[in-house]
């Protein structure tokens, strides 16, 4: 625990569910700096109903949720302050004592509390050894359990980027992702548009699980790395691509397959369609997990209830509220404790991820970095205009103190949590798009010559879908 002196304005969290003893001193996520408690939980029940653990090769997962890799916030101390609000939420038996990888008693790795995967990489930047890139897949030391998501169109580079992260041991699960919606990427067969491509689809699956397997036997390492793959429902209406890209994914050898029940032509717009998650879930022996609309712990529960799935994904939700996971890992556990931060618990939230982004990447760009996040994390408080901009002009810790501060002393002494304005959609929903592809690349499923040309410039930092 961090301990600072007390600040004038108490953080009340807002738990709902049953009450604690008095005496007993409440079950915290940490003490930040800024003072108070965050986010804090109830000691966590076990019910009968909690989720059956998720296994993907030698990996645990006894609470089966992903964080989804988004370009720009999934980094290091994002991935940290959701995975340590989970882990807050665990019943007793599961919560770690100390950081790091947890093993097995059968050789294996756990992830009490979930995987919390990198931003996405492109596999010919690993390849090429690209400075920033690198530093993207050097992981926490803290993690349970090295997620890192790859982005690649062509299947001997994607097989060269599995064998980096599996022979230098820079990986314990690497993830495919074939979701990406970004114009830039689908105009030239990357990303939703590739698993079109039946043919290419299957060789980068192929090459990826045989160059983990071969890379983890000539490092001698003691676990195998399992693969995953990542996608959208397809294309568009037409042109869906799910059920063929989760054959291909059985008959490679992949772990599991999670699936953004949208399609690439939906981008982030109307409503994920869950029923798609269960027809998948009826259609193959793979671990699913399900992706899309999950805005409250209940969500998660919900969809593994209507369809079946193994596990959940939480991309945007998760923006300005890292406790989401806490709430999600307590609602698959059974308990009905819920986050409900007031304005002090945010601020201590924001004080803390500044702190941990300015260890990451240095002060000036860890603040910069942060400026994004401001608004997600404020969203629904009412602290006005002035304040918020404001805050997006700091440039140092000492800065961000300062403009926290002035914004609190125009506010009253509470500010309770906003309830359920901030609970629905986060980030940019948009409108359905037509999917900008190569031309004639519908024409067929299978890759010809032009289009194997164009696909190595597809290659870029995106968001990942």
């Amino acid at each position: 625990h961090v301990r600072t002196s007390p600040t004038p304005h108490s953080p009340r969290l807002g738990i709902s569910g049953p009450p604690q003893p008095s005496q007993a001193q409440p079950t915290g996520w940490r003490r930040l700096r800024g003072g108070g408690r965050v986010c804090q939980h109830e000691r966590v029940t076990t019910h009968s109903d909690s989720p059956a653990p998720l296994r993907l090769g030698p990996i645990e997962v006894p609470t089966p949720v992903v964080l989804a890799p988004m370009a720009g916030v999934t980094n290091a101390s994002f991935r940290r302050l959701c995975r340590q609000a989970a882990e807050s939420a665990l019943p007793e038996p599961l919560r770690p004592a100390s950081p790091g990888p947890i093993p097995t008693d059968d050789g294996g790795i756990q992830a009490p509390a979930g995987l919390y995967v990198t931003e996405m990489v492109t596999t010919r930047a690993l390849v090429e050894r690209n400075e920033k890139t690198l530093a993207m897949v050097r992981t926490d030391p803290a993690e349970r359990v090295r997620s890192i998501q790859l982005y690649g169109v062509d299947p001997v580079v994607a097989g060269k980027a599995v064998r980096i992260l599996v022979e230098e041991d820079l990986a314990d699960h690497i993830d495919l992702n074939f979701g990406c919606p970004v114009p830039k990427v689908t105009r030239k067969g990357g990303g939703a548009a590739l698993p079109w491509k039946r043919d290419l689809l299957a060789a980068i699956l192929r090459e990826c699980v045989a160059s983990a397997e071969s890379a983890a036997k000539a490092a001698h390492r003691s676990r195998e790395v399992p693969v995953t793959m990542k996608m959208r429902v397809g294309i568009d209406e037409s042109h869906e691509t799910f059920i063929d890209a989760t054959r291909a994914a059985e008959n490679a050898g992949i772990a599991a397959v999670a699936l953004h029940a949208r399609t690439a032509r939906q981008h982030y717009s109307g409503q994920a369609d869950w029923a798609r998650i269960a027809e998948l879930k009826e259609s193959t022996r793979l671990p699913v997990l399900g992706n899309g609309d999950i805005w409250v712990g209940d969500d998660a529960v919900r969809m593994m209830a209507a369809t079946g799935c193994d596990g959940v994904v939480v991309g945007r939700g998760c923006q300005g509220r890292p406790w989401l996971f806490a709430d999600i890992v307590a609602a698959m556990h059974g308990s009905a404790a819920r986050s409900h931060p007031d304005l002090d618990a945010v601020i201590a939230v924001i004080r803390e991820h500044a702190r941990l982004l300015a260890d990451e990447m240095g002060e000036d760009r860890g603040v910069r970095d942060l400026r994004k996040h401001v608004g997600w994390y404020l969203k629904g408080y009412p602290v006005g205009g002035a304040a918020r901009n404001a805050l997006m002009r700091v440039g140092s810790l000492a800065e961000l103190d300062a403009a926290l501060e002035a914004m609190r002393s125009h506010l009253p002494a509470e500010v309770p949590y906003p309830g359920e304005t901030v609970e629905g959609p986060r980030g940019r929903a948009g409108h359905p798009k037509r999917p900008h592809l190569p031309d004639g690349w519908l024409d067929s499923p299978v890759l010809d010559a032009d289009q194997a040309e164009l696909l190595g410039e597809a290659e870029s930092d995106v968001s990942g879908g």
